[in-house]
């Protein structure tokens, strides 16, 4: 496959971000191969893509204008189009985030809030050690 390409790809391990559907549609893929017309993208289950997507990467602060070219049962390959225009792009919104991860950050900040108030506790009881002694 590779004598179809116009340059080699360097072997690359980067988070991505696949967006479409005027960004209403994401979702995260691994970048693992990258030229400067292409990359090999891992996707963590089966979805479909339209023909066309934006590809950011956080890492380089890019976005790139991808188009779908292979599909395998290991990953996906596209190239980039010739749109220096999109770039740098603004981060994906908070918003997209899904419900499940919503969900753990909340909940992760619960047990987080629940350990300040006790370590609060113990300060404020360290802070009068006389207190205890003239309980005596």
């Amino acid at each position: 496959m590779s004598e179809h390409r116009r340059e080699a790809r360097q072997r690359v391990f980067l988070k991505g971000r696949i967006v479409f559907n005027n960004g209403s549609s994401s979702f995260d893929c691994l970048v693992r191969d990258m030229s400067a017309t292409g990359a090999r993208l891992v996707m963590s289950d089966a979805t479909t893509l339209p023909e066309a997507f934006d590809l950011y990467i956080p890492q380089k602060d890019r976005t790139y204008r991808a188009t779908l070219r292979w599909r395998r049962e290991d990953g996906i390959g596209v190239t980039f189009g010739d749109d220096p225009a999109r770039t740098p792009a603004p981060p994906i919104p908070d918003a997209l985030a899904s419900e499940a991860s919503l969900s753990m950050l909340l909940k992760r900040v619960g047990e987080l809030e629940t350990e300040n108030a006790a370590l609060r506790r113990l300060l404020a009881s360290m802070a009068q050690p006389n207190a205890s002694a003239a309980a005596l």
